[in-house]
């Protein structure tokens, strides 16, 4: 028989697994990370998803940023869309980077149970004129419970930076993320992601290197009945 219990222990091992570990942490911190995403669509194969996220920390004295924005989703084949997005990022309390406009481009491929993404961002500083890309391929797998409408899922994401900017980028591989949770449906059009979240931020130039423990919920708000991959940001 199923049981709660089993849920917890599984998200548990997979979480210690998927710690990063390429060297002791040099400081930690826990923190929530908060996402909302309402799926409009607007034509067959075409949607729109308007973006909410809030992230709270220890270290940076509660809520330190902020995103919205929005996505153009369009299908270009089976299991294939190609998106585009805006988003305004905002700082506070203890983050003590700059408001920041960024720009997305990006492809997601579902095959089976496994869900890719490949993004690149380009980011948009008041403290310098130049463009700050990055680069972010992301790999999820869901796994569903039988006899359930859960799932358990895992996920992996890089932030590859391929320039520096005098504003405070610096090129090379900047982290890594982590996210281990289940997926629960809220009635027909909604779904919740409740989840382990590890980041790992390398130490770069004078920054030392840092890992996050997050507690991540993203809830996925459909309009109507459409399929719509699930992939935190």
């Amino acid at each position: 028989m199923f049981r709660i219990a089993h849920i917890r222990t599984g998200i548990a091992i997979v979480a210690l697994g998927m710690v990063a570990s390429p060297a002791r942490a040099q400081q930690e911190d826990e923190q929530v990370w908060l996402q909302i995403n309402t799926n409009v669509p607007l034509a067959k194969g075409v949607r729109i998803t308007l973006e909410q996220i809030a992230r709270g920390s220890n270290r940076q004295n509660g809520l330190y940023q902020t995103e919205f924005g929005g996505l153009l989703g369009v299908r270009v084949h089976d299991g294939v869309e190609l998106g585009f997005g805006y988003r305004k990022v905002g700082a506070y309390n203890g983050n003590t980077g700059a408001d920041e406009d960024r720009l997305r481009q990006q492809v997601v491929g579902t095959f089976g149970r496994f869900t890719t993404r490949f993004r690149v961002d380009e980011r948009f500083n008041p403290r310098g004129s130049e463009i700050g890309f990055r680069i972010r391929p992301l790999i999820r797998y869901n796994q569903p419970l039988s006899n359930t409408h859960l799932a358990l899922f895992v996920s992996h994401e890089s932030f590859f930076l391929p320039n520096s900017t005098v504003w405070g980028q610096r090129s090379g591989y900047e982290r890594m993320r982590n996210i281990a949770g289940i997926a629960v449906p809220i009635g027909s059009q909604v779904v919740a992601d409740i989840g382990y979240l590890n980041q790992y931020r390398f130490a770069r130039g004078t920054a030392r290197a840092q890992m996050d423990h997050a507690l991540s919920l993203q809830l996925t708000i459909n309009l109507k009945a459409i399929a719509v991959p699930r992939l935190h940001d």
